[in-house]
This record gives structure tokens, C-alpha cells and sequence, in this order.
């Protein structure tokens, strides 16, 4: 119970935080409510009214333990099925392991009342249902976007001494450094200066201005266009060191740092597909335009720096608090966030020393060139495999070049603006206008090299021959060196050959009423293949017994089971997915099939169930929190490989 009201509280905290930029906490001014009028002397009492004859107190049912389990379970997969909508798919991962870990640690029989057991395959459904949405829109499912720590945070944890001989000549060069951004050096703002002139703090820092090169034209730029003042641009290098994917511990994303509820204020989109916080341009765009608001509101850039750190709802509360309108008295007053104590002093200190490199042993830095893109405008859905075969890239520098994307795939029914290589777009446009719209998200381009025919081609990419010669209008099996070859790989459940499979299985736990053809149809593979996977004959398959499913996969980087070589075999039923605990019909998810359940036993310790699950300490602490930290008999842990 405790573990629920905690879960409750951090979504509500969660709900608050959403709405402020990159911000700590928003404390809005009191209000005061209004006083109680006490009624005139002359005032006619009110006549007495009859007493309402009070119902004896109804008993409690006997399943208000059951009403109540299933309460917080519902809550739980509510929460989950929001963080999902949201694209906060590791926080919707936890809630739904919370709630299957809330029925499953019960004291209740979960198994032996059929309403609990309705309610744990009530779980296991919607969990699958999203994952296979997720599964089928060329999602990577129930996993978190790239990301990459935010060195905010880093800094933010650090206490350094003031080094005199360091701020001292820091003020010496204060005296002519040119900026447009009022600048101070104190205490403050000489201690984080210490710190990037220390090897570790001099490493991030370095780093960030390297990387600044890809960006720094198109932020200087935007900047001036707004009438902010440039030298913001290191607000960026100290917020994320100008990486793209920066990710906070308060949940802040992209090289400006905006929480969900700002961005949205400001026109960055967030969905399944893309987090514009990621987007260098966009982002840059609605940082400029809610920093000069930030001092449209205060008059102060100190002020709006800070504001736009912990929200402006802080900052005007501080200063309503003092009557001060200066960042440095409500700094020594002690009203602002520790976070943004140091914010402001963390953000000068890059400033001054980036702009007095040879002074701070920054002369050597190089900075990286901005990358030259060509930008194509798309309305369909194309996997980033295939645009890397088209123009002979990697997947890797496509994700760079378009880091607003969470998947594999670009976004489905809506137009997205993909950045390629430069001088790549006609070349593009005429390699994919011989895939099938529809077959963007499935198909590969192969190029023929030294020594290769159809069939080893085909073999490489587990496609037929067959397809393959009819896709390219092929008269022979002759193949040119260097000449390439659409590869149409199938889209899921198929009777032909040449299928891929994953080469790690699912395992199924079959309830009544399933049919060979009905788990066939759930988890999107043939029935002969069922049959063949498991032995069995004709239609029907007992309840009870778990079944070994290798699902349909494509693409050349999916792991394929190779059927002639090895039977699969069926793992004990204490080993099945959090489907088979409740004889769930669907859980062919990614989730799902990874996902497991284990109930520890006395004497029983992390090592000895890391080995059985073939997993690691590290990830079982990872999964379980403090579950793991303190292990009891009873305890359910949830094992992710």
C-alpha cells in the first residue's frame, strides 16, 4: 500500500512538473481566501431542520480486500496506459510490472478467485494490445527512446573550492571580455569556473564546445532574430553540451532542456513517433522565443535565466516574498532552488571561459563542422534501414542527422521533413519509387558484390528466391557486381518461404478455448509453423501446455532462429511470461515475452535467481529497486534479460 501511495504521489508530482520548462519546482503566489461574513443581528435564524434519521452503517462485503486489490491494480494499469500516451514508455513499463506485481505479491489467491484472475488477464491484455500497436507501427515497443545524461546535472552536484589565483585572473579578464549578456564574477560564479579548469569538469566542457560547431551559425542566428541575446548560446552548452538527445534526471529533453508542458506551450510536438525537444531547430526556436518572454516578464536576463530554470512561477513568487527584482539578492536571501543557486553562476562561468579560450587552455579545441543535409518533405512511413541502403549511409548518421526521431521508422499519416546526406535527395526519390508505398517500412535495397548469386542473397536476407527475381523484373539469375537489388522481405504472418523468425522464443501457456489456428492468428505466424515448432498435430492443443512461438520478424539486423539445425524447447511453467501466470490468450509482446516473473522462495539469493533466468545481479537490482536491495521470502521480481 505504501509502494502505491508513493506511485500515486510521483504522478501527481509528475503532472505538476510537466508544466514548466526546463524547470525544479513552480510555486505559485498564495492566494487569499476571502473572509467569512458573520450574519447581521437582525438576521432571522434559519428554522431548525427536522434530523435526518441516520441508516445503520451497511456491513462490508466480505471482498472488500478483492474490490480494493483490484482497485489499485486498475489505477496502476491507468497510470501506464497514460505514461504510454504520453511516450514515457520506461515509467508505462513500471506501472504495468507494478500492477502485475501488486496481484501476484498478494496475499489474496489471485488464481483461485476468478475475479482477480479475470483482472490480472484483463492487464496482461491491454499491455499487449499497446505493445502490439507499438510492434506493428515499426516501434521498438515498450522501450525508451535514445538518450544521453544531461551535463546540467553533473555540474548541479558539485561543490568546489574557490581557487584565488583562478578568480583572480578570471577578474582580470571579466574587464574585457565582450558580451551581451551582463557579466559578474564572484564566489560563485569563480567556483564553477574551478571547476571546468579541473580535468574532469575541463573534459565536458570541451566536448560541448567542440560540438557547438554543428549548431552554433543556426542558434547565433535565431537568437539575434528574436533579439535575445547571443551569447545564450552557452545557456545550451551548459544545459546539454549541445547534445541533441540530452536527457534530464527531472525528465527535460533536447539541447535546450524543456519539459513535456512547456515544449507543448511553445509548439514542439511530442508523439509516438518524434519529441521535438530533439529537434536542434525547433527547439532553438522555442527556447529564444520563451527566453524573451522570460524578459519581457522580469526585465532582468539574470532574472529570466533563472525563471526559465525553475519557471517563472518561482521567480515571481521569490520576488513578490523580498520585493527584490535582482538575482543575486534573492541568491543570498535564500529563496530560490538549489538548482538554480547554481544555474546562473554554472551558465556564466562557460561564458566567460569560451570566450577566453587561449586564457583556460581551450585554444586547441576544434569545432565540429555542421553537417551539409538535403531535406526531403514525406507523407508515408519509410524504415531508416532502407533510406541507409538508398543512399548509402548509416542508420546511425541518419539518426543524427534526424534526432527528433524515437523509432526506426518515420512518423505514419503525417508529412515529416527528413534530413539526408547532402546531394542525396534525387537519388533517394528514384531508388524508393520502386518500393510499394506500403512496403517502406519492410523492404531493403541490397548491393550485389564479388561472388555473390540470387540464392546466397536470398539466404542473407531469409526472402525467396522467387521474390526477389520478380521485385527487380530479374530474366536471369546472373547478378552485376555493384548493381542493387530490391529485397522484399515479408510483412508478418506469411505461408511462404523464406520468413524470418526471431531466435528467441516466446512461450505461451495455453488457456481453454484456444485453437491451434486462433494462437496462430494472435501472434501473426502460420499454424504449420506452430506445428512444427511444437510437435503437434491436427487442430486442437490442451490447456495448460506451454508452447514455444518464434515471432515474424524482418530486416538484416534481426536475430533469425535457424530451424534445421535445433529444436526449440519448452521452459518450465515457472519460467513463462507474465501471460502464462494467468493463462492470458494475448502475449506476444515484446514485453511480455521478455518480461518475467519470479516468486522468491526461502534461501533463495539474486545470484543463484540471476543464473537460473540467465540474467545478471546488475539487472535484477536494475528491475527491482528495493525489492532486490532488501530480499524476502514472498517477494515478486520482475526479470528482464
Amino acid at each position: 500500500m505504501r509502494n502505491f501511495r508513493n506511485t500515486i504521489l510521483s504522478l501527481l508530482l509528475a503532472s505538476f512538473l510537466i508544466t514548466t520548462g526546463c524547470e525544479t519546482t513552480e510555486t505559485k503566489p498564495a492566494s487569499v481566501p476571502p473572509q467569512a461574513m458573520a450574519p447581521e443581528a437582525n438576521q432571522k435564524a434559519n428554522p431548525p431542520q427536522p434530523a435526518k434519521v441516520q441508516e445503520p452503517p451497511k456491513p462490508k462485503p466480505a471482498n472488500d480486500a478483492t474490490d480494493a486489490l483490484i482497485a489499485q491494480a486498475e489505477k496502476l494499469l491507468a497510470a501506464g496506459q497514460a505514461n504510454y500516451a504520453a511516450g514515457h514508455l520506461d515509467a508505462a513499463r513500471q506501472n504495468f510490472d507494478q500492477a502485475f506485481n501488486l496481484l501476484l505479491s498478494s496475499n489474496l489467491n489471485v488464481h483461485g478467485d476468478e475475479r482477480l484472475e479475470n483482472e490480472f488477464s484483463n492487464i496482461v491484455d491491454a499491455v499487449h494490445d499497446l505493445e502490439l500497436v507499438a510492434l506493428k507501427q515499426g516501434g521498438d515497443g515498450l522501450s525508451e527512446p535514445r538518450s544521453e545524461p544531461a551535463p546540467i546535472d553533473e555540474a548541479n552536484d558539485i561543490t568546489f573550492p574557490v581557487d584565488p589565483n583562478i578568480k583572480a585572473k578570471a577578474e582580470t579578464e571579466i574587464k574585457t571580455t565582450k558580451s551581451d549578456l551582463p557579466l559578474v564574477l564572484n564566489d560563485e560564479v569563480a567556483m564553477f569556473i574551478n571547476y571546468f579548469s579541473s580535468p574532469k569538469g575541463k573534459g565536458t566542457l570541451e566536448r560541448a564546445l567542440a560540438r557547438s560547431g554543428r549548431y552554433r551559425d543556426m542558434i547565433l542566428s535565431t537568437l539575434k532574430e528574436t533579439g535575445v541575446p547571443q551569447d545564450l548560446i552557452y545557456l545550451a552548452q551548459a544545459e546539454s553540451g549541445f547534445q541533441p538527445l540530452a536527457l534530464s534526471r527531472a525528465g527535460a529533453r533536447g539541447m535546450w532542456q524543456f519539459m513535456a508542458g512547456r515544449a507543448s506551450m511553445y509548439g514542439l510536438e511530442h508523439s509516438f513517433w518524434v519529441d521535438e525537444r530533439q529537434d536542434p531547430t525547433k527547439s532553438t526556436r522555442a527556447a529564444a522565443e520563451h527566453l524573451k518572454d522570460l524578459y519581457n516578464q522580469f526585465g532582468d536576463w539574470y532574472l529570466a535565466m533563472a525563471a526559465y530554470n525553475s519557471g517563472p512561477g518561482t521567480i515571481q513568487h521569490a520576488v513578490e516574498r523580498t520585493g527584490y527584482a535582482d538575482y543575486w539578492e534573492l541568491y543570498r536571501r535564500g529563496v530560490l532552488p538549489q538548482e538554480t543557486r547554481n544555474y546562473v553562476p554554472i551558465i556564466l562561468a562557460v561564458t566567460i571561459m569560451a570566450k577566453n579560450p587561449s586564457q583556460y587552455g581551450l585554444e586547441h579545441v576544434s569545432l565540429d563542422p555542421a553537417p551539409n543535409v538535403d531535406q526531403v518533405i514525406i507523407d508515408y512511413p519509410v524504415d531508416l534501414r532502407l533510406v541507409a541502403d538508398c543512399v548509402d549511409t548509416t542508420v546511425t548518421y541518419l539518426q543524427e542527422l534526424n534526432p527528433s526521431l524515437l523509432r526506426l521508422t518515420t512518423p505514419k499519416g503525417e508529412p515529416y521533413a527528413l534530413k539526408l546526406p547532402s546531394g542525396t535527395a534525387d537519388k533517394y526519390q528514384t531508388a524508393m519509387a520502386a518500393i510499394p508505398p506500403d512496403m517502406r517500412t519492410l523492404w531493403r535495397y541490397h548491393q550485389v558484390e564479388a561472388g555473390e548469386t540470387l540464392t546466397t542473397v536470398a539466404h542473407k536476407y531469409h526472402a525467396s528466391p522467387s521474390s526477389i527475381t520478380e521485385a527487380n523484373h530479374l530474366t536471369s539469375d546472373d547478378l552485376v557486381v555493384g548493381s542493387k537489388l530490391i529485397i522484399p522481405l515479408a510483412s508478418g504472418r506469411s505461408d511462404s518461404e523464406g520468413v524470418a523468425y526471431s531466435k528467441h522464443p516466446t512461450h505461451y501457456k495455453v488457456r481453454k478455448g484456444d485453437t491451434l489456428d486462433s494462437i496462430a492468428d494472435d501472434f501473426d505466424v502460420p499454424v504449420e509453423k506452430l506445428r512444427k515448432w511444437n510437435k503437434l498435430k491436427g487442430t486442437q492443443v490442451p490447456a495448460g501446455r506451454t508452447l514455444v512461438i518464434y515471432k515474424p520478424v524482418s530486416g538484416e539486423t534481426s536475430e533469425v532462429a535457424s530451424e534445421e539445425k535445433s529444436e526449440p524447447k519448452a521452459q518450465a511453467a515457472s519460467h513463462t511470461t507474465a501471460g502464462s501466470h494467468s493463462g492470458a490468450k494475448k502475449s506476444s509482446s515484446k514485453s511480455a515475452a521478455t518480461a518475467k516473473y519470479h516468486k522468491v522462495k526461502k534461501g533463495e539469493t539474486l545470484s543463484g535467481i540471476a543464473s537460473s533466468y540467465d540474467t545478471t545481479v546488475a539487472a535484477l537490482r536494475r528491475d527491482n529497486g528495493k525489492t532486490a536491495a532488501n530480499l524476502r521470502p514472498g517477494d515478486v521480481l520482475v526479470i528482464r534479460k
